[in-house]
């Protein structure tokens, strides 16, 4: 009897839920992680050097046009009433039309802000590809310990036919068929362990640290009770139809800037001319320098450039929105997708939910014929196959639908 108890229990500890709760309770949470990677990221950390250099381009575009200083010198001095000129000195300054410099400004601070949607862009990229190890770590050590308890549960029984063995009331080959089944389980656990060190060394590399460093996985995965509702319009705050509306403002900056750009310039500057002192008469004002202020106007008379300028912002505007258009039906394609994958995880998983409880009843029954002495191993082996193979398509199914919820909500928030 103490066998039959033994083994009831270890049935019963088989079920996925109980050996999920075994997990290694000093786990890191997935979002710990996520927030660890967009620190460390180096792929990060370049999206947010070239928002910094575009934030800094604010600053240069508050630039005027470099100031012209002259100066020559007369070979041949022309002869003037109050005296010789012997050199001329100037200095000139263009400045833009009113406007023209603000106008720059915005510009360049609509492209720092298509840099930051770059930014957030990248970053929710990366939170995805590590919730995706994240849970695929977790599937992996989930069915380790499956597994373990299959074999221990083979274990058992091995010891339990070695008895029947004794007794008359089964084969040898009954027991090299539960030892060959055990070393196809601790072939797999092997298999697995394998898996689990490649994808640690992967989600090491996206958090931009040593790939041996172990990862812990949250001690356990339910299904929730309920799908959270979400409807398509939640689509349009996703940062990558976002960048859209900042590139078709950054157009919208440019071609005020354009317009600004194709208005003449205002020049102010002044000539100083050194004049020598005539000593063949004494006029009034001999020999007085001349100091002549100027004011200049550079028209562009030549206009196309900015005729052409504005036409392609035009045809710009309307490659992004169509860019755009494109972009919204690739994404929600990708929700509608992404939303019947999870409802296909909740249903298999619910499914196996019914098969293992019916594996549970079938063992129940197995256990009973073994008090008359009608145990069949073969029975046995292929209760504990079916069971196992529940166990890991439930494990499998929970990882699906917490990945595709991953998607999710990489797709609007």
């Amino acid at each position: 009897m103490k066998t039959i108890k033994l083994i009831t229990c270890l049935l019963f500890i088989s079920v996925i839920t109980p050996v999920l709760s075994q997990i290694e309770e000093k786990s890191q949470n997935l979002q710990s992680y996520i927030e660890e990677a967009q620190n460390n990221n180096p792929e990060i950390q370049a999206f947010e050097l070239r928002y910094n250099i575009a934030e800094e381009k604010v600053n240069e575009a508050n630039w005027l046009p470099n100031t012209e200083v002259s100066a020559g010198y007369f070979v041949s001095e022309p002869e003037t009433r109050v005296g010789a000129q012997r050199a001329r000195f100037g200095i000139k300054q263009m400045l833009p039309w009113f406007g023209t410099i603000t106008a720059r400004e915005n510009y360049a601070a609509s492209m720092a802000e298509a840099e930051y949607v770059e930014v957030t862009i990248a970053k929710r990229k990366l939170a995805l590809s590590v919730a995706e190890m994240y849970y695929k770590l977790y599937e992996i050590r989930a069915k380790q310990y499956v597994l373990d308890e299959n074999i221990a549960l083979l274990d058992t029984y091995e010891q339990l036919a070695l008895t029947s063995v004794e007794v008359g009331k089964a084969s040898a080959v009954d027991i090299l068929r539960l030892q060959i089944r055990q070393n196809e389980l601790v072939q797999e656990k092997k298999v697995l362990e394998q898996q689990a060190l490649g994808i640690q060394a992967g989600f090491n590399k996206l958090l931009n640290r040593e790939y041996d460093i172990p990862v812990t996985t949250m001690a356990l995965l339910e299904m929730p009770e309920e799908d959270i509702v979400i409807s398509y319009d939640a689509l349009s705050l996703n940062p990558e139809l976002l960048k859209y509306d900042k590139l078709y403002e950054s157009v919208t900056q440019s071609e005020l800037l354009n317009s600004r750009e194709s208005l003449p310039m205002i020049g102010f500057g002044v000539d100083y001319l050194p004049v020598s002192e005539r000593t063949d008469a004494a006029p009034s004002d001999n020999g007085k320098d001349i100091l002549m202020p100027m004011v200049s106007l550079s028209i562009p008379i030549f206009n196309n450039r900015y005729k052409s300028i504005s036409k392609q912002n035009k045809l710009r505007q309307q490659e992004i929105e169509t860019q755009k258009d494109q972009r919204l039906n690739v994404l929600q394609s990708t929700f509608a997708k992404t939303i019947s994958q999870r409802n296909q995880a909740r249903i298999k998983f619910n499914t196996q939910v019914k098969n293992l409880k019916q594996a549970k009843d079938a063992e129940e029954i197995l256990i009973k014929n073994y008090e008359t002495g009608t145990i069949d191993f073969n029975d046995v082996l292929d209760i504990q196959e079916l069971q196992l193979k529940f166990q890991m398509n439930q494990i499998e199914s929970l990882q699906s639908y917490y990945m595709q919820q991953s998607i999710i909500n990489y797709l609007i928030k």
